[in-house]
């Protein structure tokens, strides 16, 4: 049996002693990040991604390992563990596979099983199994016994069946051939549960549904158990044309491993009838359930996949800068919320202005937020895309308009999550005596500053960039996404002047209290200076300091390296290289031309390895540098402001908000985001829609149908496409009958098909 750290490396296909390294950082408290960036030369240049697939099978096969005991004990307290059975279960290498060894020693209720065997008819069924040609009822009939409870030959026959049909299905290998040939053969069905038809439209894709269960994507499976838990749809597990055959493709299975063959001999039949009750009743049942949850873990691990890649990429969208901002929460009624934050993101002035209907005061709104602007010397003006943003963004050129000599530029920003910010303990504790809505401006303005460090403050599910993501697994997607967050963090850095307790928690080695002991202590003691001062923060320990050091930056400090990724224990070599230079370290840093000549092996000793000699005079040449994309804004049609004012055709420029396995979702605008299906992306075939967009990028598309009804647009990438295709495809589409309807079907029909639409509404919830 191959060791832990044996199976990981062949599935990682890296060397076992890579793998061995990293786990015994991993068990010393070093983070994912740290080891990536600052452990090189130890794990042989593992990146955070091969350390978190490593992190993650380490945590299941030590798990599998565990059960792997507990079940050897059981079994061997019940004087049961053959060598041969022994050898099975260590060689198990899946939880099922483990399981389905266990099952026959599994403690459990008594089953019909248990009875017949404790009334004496073990023998009964063993004889008719191994000699078909004995007749059941001549067997059978010796074994009456009123005071076993065998009161004649058919309680006698039923109690030998149901030990044979028990023991068809605990037999290990044969679960696991049947298992693999339905996940490969099978087939899933679904229909509309009866009188549910008005209630469950958006499932209307499913109400007469089949395909392969080995090759549903996972947001049609997550949609069909979406449908099945909100009782509008059943689904059926099936091998296709099952109903018109006489044999069952598993139950032959079942009789071909037993070899039970109908020779015409007295017991045959009874023998077959036992095989199709054990597969009906005992076998079925427990694969059905079995390879549905594996089709929905499946579905699930991709779902969190996308929102992990969507969130990654928010976090990491382009950064408009240290610049003053001015924040509109848009509304109509209730007006619109104005938050000015200046260049390090603190609030400095709030207001509330009434510019659309009803009290319509438009001049006096401009003069307001005119006077704010001259007042706080804005640059920027951050709008959340909720209601009546179209009309606050004309709101905004205007009064850019009005005072051209202030420089100011406009853009709309994602307000997702903005209110569930306004409403937190965080923001509580930030803004006690500002109101709710005004908080909410603030974080708009913020997240156009910064969208790391004002993201993290809000839960990842309320961004709302995931796909089905309040029917998965909430413990894998938080797990999931915590990494994420973890991996974006560290990868910018941060300032440790300036970042917020949330922030800071985030950052490798640092636990919720150090971040916020380090607020405290700055607010104390005044901006840090350098980083050994983090030595001083209470609870703030030297494993903890190791960790976090290299993530936390001090801008104009006493040591110009503490702005940068350098580590505090790769100074020396700098102080070598320094020395060798006959320069000053102000001088080196940012010399390409000086750094690009030396020869990182030259400065290789017993403490330093050329890995971190490499990134040290990488990082020399630009300390600190950011690995975020330049900002860059997309430009909303004038005049195209609603759903009602798209036409077929139109050219648009628009911003990512989700990726899908099916495609993109583009807001260009108009209050309600349209899809690109995957197969209008790009002129090639398209695998994954990541591999051309993600979440925040500027696109131009087509609009190729919209429908104002139903708030549905279809878009395309392919600027060449004409939506005049797309009513061709549709009158092709509705002749077509569902169950015959390709899986992979043209972006136009996709576009504008029932099933978008559900998935679509369901990204909002």
């Amino acid at each position: 049996m191959l060791s832990i750290s044996q199976r990981i490396a062949e599935e990682l296909s890296v060397n076992e002693k890579q793998v061995i390294a990293a786990v015994e950082l991993l068990d010393e408290g070093s983070t994912v990040p740290f080891i990536s960036r600052y452990r090189k030369e130890v794990t042989g240049g593992l990146d955070d991604s091969q350390l978190r697939m490593l992190d993650d099978r380490l945590r299941y096969l030590r798990e599998l390992d565990d059960r792997r005991e507990a079940i050897l004990k059981n079994i061997d307290e019940q004087e049961k563990l053959t060598p041969e059975l022994k050898a099975s279960i260590m060689q198990a290498d899946t939880k099922n596979r483990l399981e389905d060894l266990y099952l026959p020693y599994k403690q459990k209720r008594r089953t019909k099983a248990q009875i017949a065997r404790e009334s004496g008819l073990k023998p009964l069924a063993i004889t008719l199994f191994e000699d078909p040609s004995l007749q059941p009822e001549t067997e059978a009939e010796k074994y009456i016994d009123e005071e076993k409870a065998v009161p004649d030959i058919k309680a006698a026959l039923d109690g030998a069946r149901q030990i044979l049909m028990e023991q068809f299905a605990e037999e290990a290998d044969l679960l696991q051939n049947l298992r693999e040939y339905l996940w490969q053969q099978g087939i899933i069905e679904s229909s509309v549960i009866a009188g549910k038809e008005i209630e469950g439209a958006k499932f209307s894709d499913y109400f007469e549904y089949e395909e392969a269960v080995e090759k549903i994507p996972s947001h049609r499976a997550l949609a069909l158990f979406r449908g099945r838990n909100e009782s509008i749809l059943q689904m059926n597990l099936k091998v296709p044309n099952e109903d018109e055959l006489d044999t069952h493709p598993c139950e032959a299975k079942i009789t071909n491993y037993f070899n039970i063959e109908n020779q015409g001999r007295a017991a045959d039949k009874w023998l077959q009838d036992t095989v199709r009750w054990a597969w009906k009743i005992k076998i079925f049942s427990h694969l059905d359930v079995e390879l549905k949850m594996k089709l929905k873990e499946a579905a699930e691990e991709e779902a969190i996949k996308v929102f992990a890649s969507n969130l990654n990429d928010l976090l990491l969208a382009a950064p408009a800068g240290p610049k003053a901002t001015l924040g509109l929460d848009p509304g109509l009624r209730t007006g619109v919320k104005v938050a000015v934050v200046n260049e390090t993101g603190k609030l400095v002035d709030y207001a509330t202005i009434y510019p659309h209907v009803p009290k319509n005061q438009w001049d006096q709104s401009v003069a307001t937020l005119a006077a704010l602007c001259k007042k706080h010397n804005v640059k920027l003006i951050s709008i959340g895309n909720g209601t009546a943003s179209r009309e606050t963004d004309k709101l905004a050129k205007e009064l850019i308009s009005k005072y051209p000599e202030l420089k100011m530029t406009a853009l709309v920003v994602s307000e997702a999550g903005a209110s569930v910010y306004s409403a937190s303990e965080l923001a509580s504790k930030e803004f006690p005596d500002i109101d709710v809505s005004i908080r909410g401006a603030v974080s708009i303005a913020r997240r156009l500053q910064d969208p790391l460090a004002e993201l993290v403050k809000i839960e990842p599910k309320a961004i709302g960039v995931g796909q089905y993501q309040h029917d998965v697994s909430q413990v894998r997607l938080a797990r999931q996404l915590d990494a994420v967050i973890e991996d974006c963090v560290n990868a910018v850095g941060v300032d440790i002047n300036m970042a917020s307790v949330p922030l800071l928690t985030q950052v490798s080695g640092l636990s919720v209290s150090m971040a916020e002991n380090i607020v405290q202590f700055r607010d104390e003691n005044g901006a840090f200076k350098n980083r050994k001062q983090l030595l001083n923060v209470p609870r703030l320990g030297p494993k903890a300091f190791e960790q976090s050091a290299g993530f936390l930056r001090i801008s104009k400090g006493d040591n110009p390296l503490d702005s940068s990724s350098v580590h505090p224990e790769a100074y020396p070599l700098v102080e070598k290289i320094v020395e060798q230079s006959g320069k000053s370290i102000n001088a080196i840093i940012g010399d390409t031309s000086f750094l690009k000549k030396l020869s990182a092996n030259d400065f290789v000793d017993d403490n330093f390895g050329l890995p971190t000699v490499v990134d040290v005079i990488g990082e020399m040449e630009k300390p600190g540098r950011d690995p975020r994309p330049e900002f860059k804004t997309a430009e909303f049609k004038d005049g195209v402001e609603e759903i009602k004012d798209l036409t077929a055709d139109m050219i648009l420029e628009g911003v990512v908000t989700n990726v899908t396995n099916f495609g993109a979702f583009i807001d260009v605008g108009v209050h309600q985001d349209g899809l690109v299906h995957i197969s209008a992306l790009s002129n090639t075939f398209v695998k994954d829609p990541r591999e051309v967009v993600k979440t925040g990028d500027v696109v131009k598309v087509k609009v190729m149908e919209v429908d104002v009804q139903r708030k549905r647009i279809a878009l395309s990438m392919r600027l060449d496409d004409d939506s005049r295709d797309q009513v061709k495809d549709m009158s092709r589409e509705k002749k077509r009958p569902q169950k015959s309807r390709p899986q992979n079907q043209s972006a136009n029909s996709m576009g504008n098909s029932a099933m978008a639409d559900a998935l679509a509404q369901a990204f909002k919830k």
